[in-house]
């Protein structure tokens, strides 16, 4: 009898699932279809207001489309009667949908009304009766519910099964959201205010890349227009990571946020490749105050007068006068607003001795003044036009400059940063990297970057220099930011250093940091282990803790040298046939042979990175160790750790990263001993 009752509340939830996607489908086509207001006319605001009206059109006919391989809704709330107003019952979903008479059929999970799907507990529980959670297939068919009394004698704890069925529901392709198995202490963090600034240290498993994203989400809910000023930007570590996280805001119908790399940001383009210590010396923080100085050496002394003639009248401006000038600008504005101003100041100057002589000059004598030959000659010789290119030409190719100006330095670090063989001029100059974010530098020291990001978000952020951190602080002077990381994942050589650093450099003193160290993607088996190179690599960091123990999760494999690929082969054929996805991790000098030998046994792999969306393709995917940050696979086979923690200085952080990758399981198989640090 019950189980009868069951599919047929079953089915109710079926039709109501498909009615719901109808009036969705409606919302679509409604907008689709309405006229957007043209104003008449052809001055410049109005032509902005018709393309704004379109762009916001546009966004919104993307925001209604309907994702058929998306749930659009995966819970349901019963409320005490009369406590919302007349509706007693809420389905909470990715977005909003409406019966056509304003009746909200599936409610917003970042709405008000939402939030105790996510917060509350028999002791605290919000006035809800009851939580109901649905079960759904890859192609969104919905297949089952369980629900979650509020009152009651009964104590069920079908919360964690689901949260580990949704978890442990095998993945291909892109990163799903999470906003079905948001836990508390996520949407604290999610839901927190624009203002300050949040910095979350997550460990691996934790969820922080998806807090930051649906924070994204919801920010955009609640503070769409302020938001719209400035836009919103995400930046990531790679194309592949990017590529990885694309789907998420638009499938919570989010489609308006950018979504990119530092070097993108950052459009000098790069030529050159410096050296490991030359990198990390221009991503140090002193960097700043030997390009502030380099550049404003720039700036001479007057050592003579200048005469201003106008008809038969004759005006002398001594040099101790211009040398007050400049020394009054110097280092009191920026570059070229101060080259710009040694002008107004001369010609004011002048503009004195005129009323002095009774004469009645107004602002445009003063102008002329400035724009005249000798107070032009005067400023081009004292105050200079430069570029971020010439300065730092100079300082990197003349090694008696770089000692005047980075005295902080050492002699073997300044020898580092110097060019073994200079080009012969800043326009023959090739830059690397590092060097662009210096060119950013002053390119501001110059003149200012015009306007501001409403919000920022900054993805393994522990991997950002100093310099780095200053760029995209310059991009976001008066927006928010969420910071995302993890200390134990910093494998760069110039990383920045702890999270109130990170803060300070990026211009977010005030930020909040927050901790989340609960493992809900990382069996507790592959968290334990690697967790055994803390000590080592983070040892400020406390242990992360996993709440899922999944059978069978951990497998080490010792192999001889003659049968190590066989043994790779074997591994991957045996992942592959579980369900879900694979990866095949391995230093970066050893990934694309693996690969050959995979497509020689027949298994189809795709190389990350050098194939356009690989995780796309196929189950299986070969992933430089380099480039397997922030993803993550149903089934990792690891491939010989000593030679990926040998590869580069921080190795053994970039080991901590490469074990963490595994939802389900972790196949470890080695020739070469094991690195000590895992024991």
């Amino acid at each position: 009898m019950a189980e009868t009752q069951q599919n047929s509340e079953l089915d109710h939830e079926r039709d109501y699932l498909t009615e719901s996607r109808a009036a969705l489908r409606r919302m679509h086509h409604d907008v689709t279809v309405r006229e957007i207001p043209v104003i008449g006319g052809e001055d410049n605001d109005e032509r902005f207001t018709n393309e704004a009206n379109q762009r916001a059109h546009q966004q919104r006919t993307l925001a209604l489309l309907d994702l058929p391989d998306v749930p659009l809704f995966f819970g349901r709330l019963d409320y005490e009667h009369g406590a919302i107003e007349d509706l007693d019952r809420f389905y909470i979903g990715r977005r909003h949908v409406h019966d056509g008479t304003g009746v909200p059929m599936v409610i917003d999970w970042r709405a008000r009304v939402s939030v105790p799907f996510y917060r509350a507990t028999r002791s605290d529980r919000q006035q809800v009766l009851l939580r109901r959670r649905y079960g759904f297939s890859d192609t969104a068919e919905l297949t089952g519910f369980e629900d979650e009394p509020m009152i009651g004698a009964e104590e069920l704890d079908q919360a964690d099964r689901f949260l580990r069925a949704e978890i442990e529901r095998p993945r291909t392709g892109p990163m799903r959201d999470i906003v079905a198995t948001i836990q508390p202490e996520q949407d604290d963090l999610v839901r927190a205010p624009l203002q300050p600034s949040v910095c979350v240290q997550g460990a691996p498993g934790t969820g922080k890349t998806a807090v930051g994203l649906h924070r994204v989400a919801y920010l955009l809910y609640t503070e769409r227009e302020r938001l719209s000023r400035g836009g919103v930007v995400i930046v990531g570590p790679n194309r592949s990571f990017l590529s990885y996280i694309r789907k998420v805001l638009p499938a919570l119908g989010e489609v308006n946020v950018r979504q990119i790399t530092i070097e993108e940001l950052i459009t000098q383009p790069v030529l050159a490749v410096d050296s490991s210590e030359a990198a990390r010396l221009k991503g140090d923080a002193r960097m700043a105050d030997i390009l502030l100085r380099a550049l404003w050496t720039s700036v001479g002394t007057p050592t003579e007068g200048i005469l201003y003639s106008k008809g038969s009248q004759r005006y002398r401006v001594h040099d101790y006068e211009l040398v007050d000038i400049v020394t009054a600008l110097h280092g009191s504005t920026r570059y070229t607003p101060g080259r710009n101003a040694l002008a107004q100041r001369i010609a004011h100057a002048v503009l004195v001795l005129m009323e002095r002589r009774g004469e009645s000059p107004d602002d445009r004598v003063q102008n002329a003044v400035a724009r005249s030959k000798p107070v032009k000659q005067l400023v081009d010789a004292v105050w200079p036009k430069v570029t971020p290119e010439q300065v730092l030409w100079k300082l990197f190719s003349n090694a008696e400059f770089l000692a005047e100006q980075a005295p902080e330095l050492t002699e073997d670090e300044r020898t580092a940063l110097l060019w073994p063989k200079p080009p012969r001029s800043a326009k023959s100059a090739k830059w690397s990297s590092a060097d662009t974010v210096l060119l950013d530098e002053l390119g501001d020291l110059i003149e200012r970057h015009a306007g501001s990001l409403g919000h920022l978000v900054l993805d393994e952020a522990q991997d950002l220099s100093a310099m780095q951190l200053r760029a995209l602080g310059r991009r976001c002077r008066t927006g928010s930011a969420t910071v995302l990381g993890d200390l134990a994942q910093a494998t760069t050589a110039w990383a920045a250093g702890p999270w109130d650093q990170v803060l300070a450099h990026l211009g977010k003193e005030d930020g909040i940091v927050a901790e989340l160290d609960r493992g809900f993607r990382v069996p507790e088996q592959i968290i334990n282990l690697a967790a055994q190179l803390l000590p080592t690599i983070a040892p400020t960091l406390g242990t992360p803790s996993g709440i899922r123990t999944v059978a069978e999760a951990l497998e080490v494999v010792a192999a001889d040298k003659d049968t190590f690929t066989a043994t790779i082969v074997e591994a991957c054929q045996d992942a592959l046939a579980g369900v879900g996805s694979v990866a095949l991790i391995a230093a970066d000098d050893q990934v694309e042979q693996l690969r050959d030998v995979l497509a020689g046994a027949g298994l189809q792999p795709a190389l990350l990175g050098a194939v356009e969306d690989a995780m796309d393709t196929t189950r299986l995917v070969c992933v430089p160790a380099t480039l397997a940050k922030g993803l993550e696979f149903d089934a990792v086979v690891v491939a010989e750790p000593a030679r990926i923690v040998a590869a580069e200085p921080r190795g053994l952080q970039r080991l901590y990263v490469v074990l963490t990758r595994a939802v389900s399981r972790l196949q470890i198989v080695h020739a070469d001993p094991l690195p000590e640090a895992l024991g």
